[in-house]
Parts: C-alpha cells; structure tokens; sequence
C-alpha cells in the first residue's frame, strides 16, 4: 500500500473539513441573502428573531473556522474566510438590531453593506477552493482539432462518394463513401 506525504494527508483533512463546514453555512446563507433580497420582511417579528438565530450560525461558523489547521498553501484564503464570516456575522447583528428599534426602513442605509459582508464570505470561499466550487470540473484542457477536422473531412468525403456512387451507379464507391461517415462518428465524439 503506498504512503501518503503528511502534507497530502493533512490538505485532503482540511478540504473534507471545509466542506463539511460550508455545508451547513450554506443554508445560512441562502436565508440570509432571501431576507437581505426583500428588505420589507424585516418589518415582521419573527425575521428579526431569525436574523439573530442566523447571525449565531455565523458566529459559530467562524469559530469552527478558527479552529482548522489549514496547509500552508491555503493559509492567506483561510484567514480570508475567517474574516468574512466575522464581517457578516457583524452586519447581520446590526441589521437585527437596526431592524428591531426602526423596522425595514432602518436598515435601508446599511442593506448594501450587509449585502457586501454575506457576499464576502461566498468569495472568500470560491478563493479557498481555488476558484472552482464543490462538484464544477477543473478547468479543461484546450480541445485539439485534428480530430474533429479528420471527423468532418471524412463526413464531406463519405457523403460525396456515397451520393457520386449512388446516382453512377459503381457499387464500391457508395459503400466506401458509407463507412467514410461511420468511421467520422467512431473518430469524433463531442
């Protein structure tokens, strides 16, 4: 069984550990920005309380944060994160707070503030995971053309040969011009 390098071992652990973390701050997030897209609600009674239970999610997010040992290449993207999600655990507070004493027209002067904390931490995450979230492929390679440019070269071909074949009539052409075009399928698949 081969070993693993510490350093391997030790970057598969934190990425499972973020994910594991981002997983239940997700959720959070998606409220939090459902309420910060329809201000009005904050006039209710029970979104300000939410606010506070969200703004606790946060808080406990970032201490999860806090205590991860990130490997070294991925230090500056965590306190990154750290950041961020005390930013927004912040602005959430005093979204509720300005929301509990004037309702939703308090917080029309810090709303794009509070909008650009919970934006803060979804970026901060997108730089931790190196810019490709959870499940998107990694970026592909440049695709070649020769073998697309051998498929349709073979198609144009098949198809001239198989109609020349069929309206003079020589029987070997149109079934080479056939297997022309069967080929270009097996050749190229997109």
């Amino acid at each position: 069984m081969p070993t693993v390098a510490p350093e391997t071992q030790a970057g598969e652990r934190y990425a499972t550990q973020v994910g594991e973390l981002w997983s239940e701050l997700s959720q959070t997030l998606a409220r939090l920005d459902s309420i910060a897209a329809e201000p009005d609600l904050l006039d209710e009674d029970e979104t300000v309380a939410a606010l506070r239970g969200l703004q606790y999610r946060l808080h406990t997010a970032g201490e999860s944060t806090l205590g991860l040992s990130p490997p070294a290449s991925a230090e500056t993207a965590h306190t990154e994160l750290a950041a961020a999600l005390a930013g927004a655990r912040d602005a959430t507070g005093e979204v509720a707070e300005a929301a509990d004493l004037h309702g939703c027209q308090g917080v029309d002067a810090i709303l794009h503030e509070w909008r650009g904390a919970l934006f803060r931490v979804r970026l901060a995450r997108l730089r931790l995971t190196g810019g490709n979230p959870p499940g998107a492929p990694a970026q592909s390679q440049r695709p070649r053309l020769a073998a697309p440019v051998a498929a349709s070269a073979l198609t144009i071909g098949g198809t001239a040969a198989f109609a020349i074949g069929a309206t003079a009539g020589p029987w070997p052409l149109w079934v080479i011009g056939m297997l022309a075009v069967c080929v270009s399928l097996l050749l190229y698949r997109p």
